[in-house]
């Protein structure tokens, strides 16, 4: 049996997210029935620079915004007068990205008079899990671990029931996705680097190794190693030198995506099962862009033994609006909207 916060009628909310370099809008009922949800994407204005530069992000959020909000408010068949609360992320991510959801957002709100949500992007990605038909706690009872592993964040949390959340680990120095993408532009791959280095390891048995950083004794992670020592490799067998590889080449810089990626699955994996060990946890909730991860999925359900393993959908596991409007319906509502001087917090931590 699971909680649902009893209405008089059905809540929907306008999700605003501009944390990163998605500009997201989408509207959600209830926190779980997503009626629309809008990603307009900027990889191809980031590809060239095989990394997402914040001002060029920033722009391109103030030219989407109001485009996405109005295709996110269309494709759910309502007006803006059906709207009854405004949510968007003020935090973590880039200034000024965060900039241009949190001011639109206020603006809605002062001119719609709606209440208006400032939502945790981390507590987003695990939210995004409850827009999935069946919500979590029927299919497994709290407590949950979840892993939260995208761009800029790795980090294992203990979610007891909603809004009640313990940091069990953190990544230490780059985030797994921070180290897809670095490790995908060394060997050549493309950007975003986790796709591209899935695709480069489809169908690739690798003799190559790759460190693994075990912290022993915590629940922390550490991938610049891994990233070293890719770099190292790919110097060492003269796959820095251009584009003009050879057939010889490109294979081996498969073979390193292969071993590149079988490590940082491996720690993800083996360091949840050992939180859902030392919690007691009755499931295992994933949220973030590197959780669309085909191999991670796999091996996670693996190494779960039945154990509940809920991943999101991979429209849901990106950076979306959904998820925030989800968020701010069990974390904000309950404790009551937040005022117009609500402020980005860049550096916002989830616990």
């Amino acid at each position: 049996m699971y909680v649902s916060y009893m209405r008089e009628k059905t809540m929907k909310i306008l999700g605003i997210e501009t944390s990163c370099d998605e500009t997201a809008a989408a509207i959600v009922e209830d926190g779980r029935g997503a009626l629309s949800n809008v990603i307009a994407s900027q990889v191809d204005l980031h590809k060239p620079y095989g990394g997402i530069v914040p001002e060029i992000a920033s722009r391109e959020h103030l030219l989407k915004i109001i485009p996405v909000i109005k295709e996110a408010v269309n494709n759910a068949g309502i007006g803006l007068k059906d709207i009854d609360g405004i949510a968007v992320t003020y935090g973590p991510g880039l200034a000024g990205s965060l900039l241009v959801g949190v001011n639109v957002a206020k603006s809605l709100a002062m001119s719609l008079e709606l209440p208006l949500y400032g939502v945790n992007h981390l507590k987003g990605h695990i939210y995004a899990a409850w827009v999935m038909g069946d919500p979590p706690e029927a299919k497994a009872a709290f407590p949950f671990v979840c892993l939260v592993a995208s761009g800029g964040h790795t980090e294992l949390l203990l979610m007891r029931n909603y809004r009640d959340f313990t940091l069990l680990g953190q990544t230490r120095d780059d985030a797994a996705g921070e180290a897809l993408d670095k490790a995908a532009r060394i060997l050549g791959l493309g950007y975003p680097g986790g796709p591209a280095i899935q695709k480069a390891a489809d169908g690739v048995c690798s003799k190559e190794q790759m460190p693994r950083a075990w912290l022993r004794g915590s629940l922390d992670f550490s991938f610049s190693g891994v990233k070293t020592a890719v770099l190292n490799k790919a110097r060492n067998l003269g796959l820095l030198e251009g584009k003009n590889r050879t057939e010889a080449q490109e294979k081996t810089a498969r073979e390193l995506a292969a071993a590149f990626q079988e490590s940082i699955v491996d720690v993800l994996v083996n360091k949840t099962i050992a939180a859902v060990k030392k919690t007691g946890a009755h499931g295992v909730i994933m949220g973030g862009g590197v959780t669309a991860n085909l191999l991670l999925r796999e091996r996670m359900i693996i190494a779960a033994d039945g154990l509940p393993i809920i991943v999101p959908s991979p429209s849901l596991s990106v950076d979306n609006g959904a998820m925030i409007a989800a968020a701010a319906y069990f974390e904000n509502i309950p404790v009551g909207p937040d005022g117009l001087n609500l402020d980005i917090v860049p550096s916002l931590s989830i616990a």
